[in-house]
């Protein structure tokens, strides 16, 4: 790249990423104010905002929604997503690009879409009570394709010799699996289980639109707003799952980075 052109690229990178992290790396700093409006110059810094949150029994219970929600979705998304992945790039299927592009669709339609849609399904047709499982549904349809790609990328990344060596000497194809196969994905499923989870446990439409008076978190943060007076405690607890996210976040991506290593035979 010339030098004219890779100066304004220098300059465009940092203000582009401080553009759109600057705001949301304002949050922790204003959870800390000691006022109730997140603005300049600060009223004083205090954690009391914090302590105020192990006495919320709403926000408790809300979150143990979304803790237990989260876990359920991610692990049955993790074993739809690898019997798919496994389908999908150890079988020649017909049609597997016209279904890959049906199971990835939830991906980019607007989850507002989705949530219409099974409202009126559930509700008009089915006649099914809205609750966890409801939302849980829900979060099937957008944390399934993300195990699914985790999952392929890294079925993809090891050599299927492997697995016919296995089958050659003599082992059946559940050994195979649980011997071969299963140890050699284990970095995918993990990431897999770690993105599921943080996807069901952030997404707030399809909550909103499925969920009644068993809440989760993201729709009970959405429902304290209305309150001035709480807006520090939510600041306060919008930090808390900001850094918990980022944790999570980056422990699936070292673990997908792992997952799309080429594996031989050659290191067994």
């Amino acid at each position: 790249m010339k030098k004219g052109m890779g100066d304004p690229l220098r300059i465009y990178g940092p203000a582009f990423l401080m553009f759109l992290y600057a705001p949301v790396l304002m949050l922790p700093l204003f959870s800390l104010n000691n006022g109730i409006f997140p603005n300049f110059p600060l009223e004083g810094l205090t954690f009391r905002h914090y302590r105020s949150l192990a006495d919320n029994s709403n926000m408790i219970a809300a979150l143990k929604n979304s803790l237990a929600l989260g876990s359920s979705v991610a692990i049955i998304s993790t074993v739809f997503g690898l019997l798919a992945a496994l389908a999908v790039t150890r079988f020649p299927l017909p049609g597997k690009r016209a279904a890959l592009g049906t199971i990835m669709l939830p991906l980019v339609v607007p989850s507002i879409i989705f949530g219409v849609a099974l409202l009126v399904i559930l509700r008009r047709f089915l006649n099914v009570e809205l609750s966890l499982w409801t939302i849980g549904a829900g979060h099937l349809l957008i944390c399934v394709p993300f195990s699914m790609l985790v999952l392929m990328a890294r079925l993809e990344g090891f050599d299927p010799s492997l697995q016919e060596a296995s089958q050659d000497l003599g082992e059946n194809a559940w050994m195979t699996f649980w011997r071969v196969t299963f140890p050699l994905a284990l970095p995918g499923i993990l990431a897999s289980l770690l993105m599921s989870f943080t996807a069901s446990f952030d997404e707030f439409v399809l909550a909103f639109f499925l969920g009644s008076t068993d809440t989760t978190l993201p729709v009970y943060m959405f429902s304290q707003l209305r309150f001035p007076q709480r807006l520090p405690s939510m600041l306060a607890l919008g930090s808390i799952i900001l850094a918990a996210s980022t944790i999570v976040i980056a422990a699936s991506e070292l673990m997908r980075r792992r997952g799309v290593r080429p594996q031989t035979g050659a290191g067994l």
